[in-house]
């Protein structure tokens, strides 16, 4: 690192998360390329996370578009969160695939069960639309309820 912490009680050679505030600031206004890397690379890391919103309330105090390094951190921030939501919505169309196929019920026959349509059902499992944390739990109920029914069955 080439910049220099002065009057606060960190390191540049810290974890970025230890750092307070100034800290950061004084690496956003006054470091280079290589001075950045640990703030973006955890900004990455939790996209949400204290070091992400720390360099969001200090990028918000500033006029927009003040210098170049404000813009990079900016869409360092909104380029992370865009990546982890598309993630998320992967992640949650996987598993009502999943909850669907573990069924053994057709798409038309399992949206019937927790009440929705086929349509809606298809947009869930392909991740188009995410679904609401209540309609999640709906569709994980029926699943644990035909899993608990058919391995009674089969007793």
């Amino acid at each position: 690192m080439t910049v220099k912490f002065r009057n606060v009680d960190a390191s540049p050679d810290d974890d970025v998360q230890t750092w307070p505030f100034e800290a950061l600031v004084t690496v956003i206004e006054r470091g280079l390329v290589p001075d950045w890397k640990p703030v973006l690379d955890e900004i990455r890391r939790s996209p949400w996370g204290s070091v992400a919103r720390r360099v969001e309330r200090y990028l918000s105090s500033r006029a927009p578009d003040a210098d170049r390094a404000g813009t990079l951190f900016a869409l360092a921030i909104e380029n992370a969160r865009r990546k982890e939501e598309l993630a998320d919505r992967s992640e949650v169309a996987e598993r009502v695939r999943k909850a669907v196929a573990s069924t053994g019920l057709t798409n038309a026959e399992f949206a019937n069960l927790i009440g929705t349509s086929a349509s809606r059902l298809s947009t869930y499992r392909s991740g188009k639309v995410v679904p609401s944390a209540a309609m999640l739990i709906r569709i994980e109920r029926a699943t644990a309820r035909i899993a608990s029914e058919s391995a009674e069955h089969e007793s």
